[in-house]
């Protein structure tokens, strides 16, 4: 067996404890996406599990087929919400990761040509990664650079070139690149309450008419560049119930990029960098408009000063009456909500409907429920109930919500065949349901669907539930 080393950067003791509580019911396997595509019991949560305690016990090496395994995982965590021993996979495969990372195995003598011809590959790939997540991701006042570049790109004749050139067309993220929604720009307040914008976010966004309270924006680091829509829109619709708005300039990435491809002290450190940008302000939560980044901010909890663990939602998972809360009612839940609260829950409690006009919009309206919307914060009820104050808006879930999009970060770049298959699932259930929008609440899940619909020139709109709702308030 090919010895194994391994750096002091993550815990083989709690990978093995809780790989222990595991007890092989197979009552995940349903539920797991990959396994769902490969039949293979190595891509299930119940065989990651059992290869995770294999290496960390020295059994079984760590080796291509072991990583490729890990690798194929999405870390949509649906196996939590069916596990009946509440074993934390999403910690054992982020743990595991780090544990991938900090390993070395087969010695460069032994490999054959084509091994040390993909670990090259590997190699340049991982460099390329960490130099996107270290000095761009990381430092996302950066992307206010990068906006007005992509701005001048999708302006000039550039992305038609690019759209065009069949070698770069082949490339994933060259598609990507060249379908991004239009990239605005930042929101500004003005004195008669018109739209305007600037090249950068205002620090306060103060509330129209009476105040009722003060709340913190998280802007994230891909949202900040191309859903600068969602933004403008959860600030809009804020401001005109009676919250200021306040954004501070020193935050940066969530670090859900880095936790999940095994760059935990990175992680740590944008954890700890948020924590000095929100902790001088006076808020009543911190607002995401991303569940994904949602999930890594309520997880990292220990350093906003709560504890590290998603509360369950006051709406229930499985519920399709869309309650909608309001006065003392709402602002009891409000008093209840966590330091990190998603956009779509924070406005369903809140109060000051009553004195907001929203124009009806008499359209079948798809909601697509982000797994770390619904798996993980358990929040998913709420886009229902945010976009059922529309009037005469018809509001229904997308057929497959429990299944991942295969979106998961840049697991649609990593590994594409797969997350392609899990796609031309979701653009089937929103052909089969006839909408006319769809709407969801992860900017990752928002590209990737949004993308598979252009790819077959369907006219369905994909946008946040704020965003929408913005519209029917009446942002410029």
């Amino acid at each position: 067996m090919s010895s194994v080393k391994f750096l002091p950067e993550f815990s083989q003791d709690f990978i093995r404890k809780e790989a222990d509580r595991c007890v092989s019911c197979g009552l995940c396997l349903p539920h797991c996406p990959t396994y769902y595509l490969t039949k293979s019991e190595a891509d299930s949560p119940r065989g990651r599990i059992a290869l995770m305690n294999g290496v960390v016990s020295e059994r079984i090496p760590m080796n291509e087929r072991f990583i490729q395994h890990m690798d194929r995982c999405l870390t949509c965590r649906a196996c939590e919400l069916v596990c009946p021993n509440n074993v934390a996979y999403g910690k054992l495969i982020d743990e595991t990761r780090v544990m991938m990372a900090a390993s070395s195995f087969t010695p460069l003598s032994k490999q054959s040509d084509l091994t040390r011809s993909r670990n090259r590959a590997v190699k340049k790939k991982s460099r390329l990664r960490i130099l996107a997540e270290k000095e761009i991701i990381a430092k996302p006042a950066r992307f206010d650079s990068l906006r007005l570049l992509f701005r001048f790109f999708q302006k000039s004749r550039l992305s038609h070139w690019l759209q065009k050139s069949r070698q770069l067309g082949k490339i994933k993220l060259a598609k990507l690149i060249v379908q991004l929604p239009p990239v605005g720009l930042p929101y500004r307040s003005s004195v008669n309450n018109r739209k305007t914008t600037q090249s950068k976010w205002q620090e306060t966004y103060p509330a129209v008419g009476a105040v009722r309270g003060e709340v913190g924006l998280f802007l994230g680091c891909v949202a900040r560049l191309v859903d600068v829509a969602t933004l403008n829109s959860a600030i809009y619709v804020l401001n005109r119930l009676g919250y200021t708005v306040s954004v501070p300039p020193d935050q940066t990435c969530c670090g859900a990029l880095h936790q999940h491809s095994g760059e935990t002290r990175m992680a740590a450190q944008l954890a700890q960098q948020n924590k000095m940008a929100f902790e001088r302000y006076n808020l009543d939560t911190i607002i995401s408009t991303v569940s994904g980044c949602g999930v890594q901010l309520v997880e990292s909890g220990h350093v906003y000063g709560r504890e590290g663990k998603s509360e369950p939602a006051s709406v229930s998972r499985n519920s399709r009456n869309n309650h909608v809360v309001s006065g003392s009612e709402g602002s009891k839940e409000i008093k209840r909500l966590n330091s990190i609260t998603d956009i779509s829950k924070f406005l369903t409690v809140a109060e000051g409907w009553e004195d907001i006009e929203i124009q009806p919009l008499p359209y079948k309206i798809a909601v697509h429920e982000p797994c770390s919307l619904r798996n993980v914060l358990r929040d998913q009820a709420y886009p229902y109930a945010l976009i059922a104050r529309i009037p005469q808006a018809e509001v229904v879930p997308l057929k497959g919500n429990s299944q991942c999009c295969g979106a998961a970060g840049t697991y649609f770049l990593d590994q594409q065949d797969l997350a392609e298959k899990l796609l031309n699932d979701k653009v089937s259930a929103v052909l089969d349901s006839r909408i006319r929008y769809l709407v969801t609440s992860n900017i990752g899940c928002s590209l990737h669907i949004a993308n598979g619909l252009r790819e077959i020139g369907s006219d369905v709109e994909l946008l946040h539930p704020v965003t929408l709702l913005a519209r029917q308030m009446g942002i410029q």
